[in-house]
């Protein structure tokens, strides 16, 4: 049997269409009818509850009077990532949970579909909803290309900075790009919303470029008027146990990658018996695509109980809907192969898979000799201790979503201009 680690070609096994948008958009008709059960509160709680504070009876008021181009404005001006997020905001913790709707009734207005209709609609427009302000002369590098540093780098040009990004990948988007389920972002979604808000200009893309590596802090700060670093977190923890470096063993983030990389995941095929080790949207959304690449019985080890799981219900029960099996209380003490196979020794059962994933959560693994180890320490501007320095997103403490990392990019680009003007 060929390494359990590989994706092997099925030509004659089509699945692209399994992996289609995940929840496709509400038509237009749909999206007034969702408006109209928006109560358009005063000091409305959703947009306490969102982190990039978008007024959302504002834009939700927009679509329900045919104005899309007010409730774009609302939603970008606040979070110029509004699309992804849209998308794999998890709305059921945060604005939707804070309706007023949910309390009354239990269902809350459908904010995160009603979000995706005004964004969705502006990135067809030809005309880019925000204006450059006029040159300042100033040049700010912002090493990472995921939402952090592209909504900083969108909110430096915005202000009439020039900015240069660089990243470690070959292409720009971060996690939206490479650690996203494939169903989330359809379409060639996250690459279409990059060119959409670097079409302000200004921003311009070096790649293939990692601070420590070939890429050197100090020079960039003589080259550039400041710097914000925006790296996330680079490195995956490891389980800690005998056997997890067994061929057939591998880390939950790079399969996504593998995944979302691939031309024609319909040529992409499992091995029949799949174990994913974790419990949060990484460990969801692999297990769930391996079930969709056709893995016949694919199943997630969580050590703890459902309640302690950092996957929400919503995403528990996607998971289980397409065919994954949860177990609870499983705590893997080792791995061990017997030929091809592989078996997951827990402390109540043993579970046997010809591909083990661990997405055991993300670690920062480093920038350089300023930052070697730990996160980067921040104060209340994003700035590091170092002058001119600032960082944001998962590289920075603090809580790991898209959306609190766009937020740390809007308000770091406001920072920064202001140490600029200084």
């Amino acid at each position: 049997m060929a390494d359990a680690a590989a994706l092997l070609p099925l030509s004659t096994d089509p699945i692209t269409a399994k992996f289609a948008d995940a929840h496709p958009p509400l038509s237009m008709a749909q999206a007034v009818v969702a408006a109209n059960r928006c109560y358009f509160c005063y000091d409305a709680p959703c947009i306490e509850a969102c982190p990039t504070d978008i007024d959302i009876p504002g834009f939700i008021r927009g679509i329900s009077t045919g104005n899309l181009s007010g409730a774009a404005y609302k939603i970008l001006d606040a979070n110029i990532f509004g699309g992804s997020c849209a998308r794999v905001c998890p709305t059921e913790i945060l604005c939707e949970r804070a309706c007023v709707r949910t309390a009354e009734c239990g269902e809350p207005v459908d904010i995160g579909a009603l979000q995706r209709v005004a964004t969705d609609w502006q990135m067809e427009q030809p005309v880019h909803p925000f204006a450059r302000a006029p040159a300042t002369g100033k040049s700010i590098a912002v090493i990472g290309a995921g939402p952090a540093g592209l909504s900083c780098a969108h909110g430096l040009a915005r202000l009439g900075h020039d900015v240069t990004v660089y990243d470690a990948k070959p292409k720009p988007g971060g996690l939206n790009e490479y650690g996203i389920a494939a169903y989330k972002m359809a379409d060639n979604f996250a690459a279409r919303e990059v060119e959409f808000l670097t079409a302000i200009g200004g921003i311009s893309f070096s790649y293939q470029q990692r601070l420590g590596d070939n890429l050197n802090l100090e020079e960039l700060r003589v080259k550039f008027d400041a710097v914000f670093i925006a790296i996330g977190l680079g490195g995956t923890n490891r389980l800690g146990i005998a056997g997890e470096d067994l061929p057939g063993v591998r880390d939950a983030v790079d399969f996504i990658a593998e995944l979302r990389q691939a031309a024609d995941k319909s040529a992409l095929h499992m091995p029949a018996r799949v174990i994913v080790i974790g419990g949060g949207n990484t460990a969801i959304d692999a297990a769930t695509q391996a079930k969709l690449l056709g893995g016949d019985e694919v199943t997630m080890l969580y050590r703890r109980g459902p309640e302690h799981m950092s996957a929400t219900k919503d995403e528990q029960e996607w998971a289980q809907t397409h065919g994954v099996n949860i177990r609870f209380w499983a705590k893997p003490l080792r791995i061990q192969s017997a030929g091809a196979a592989l078996s997951v020794i827990c402390e109540n059962a043993i579970f046997t898979a010809d591909l083990i994933l661990k997405a055991v959560g993300q670690v920062f693994v480093g920038a350089g000799s300023e930052f070697p180890a730990r996160r980067i320490a921040v104060d209340s501007s994003y700035s590091t201790q170092i002058p001119g320095v600032f960082a944001g997103g998962d590289c920075t403490p603090g809580v790991d979503l898209t959306v609190h990392a766009v937020q740390d990019g809007k308000l770091a680009a406001r920072a920064i201009h202001d140490f600029l003007k200084a």
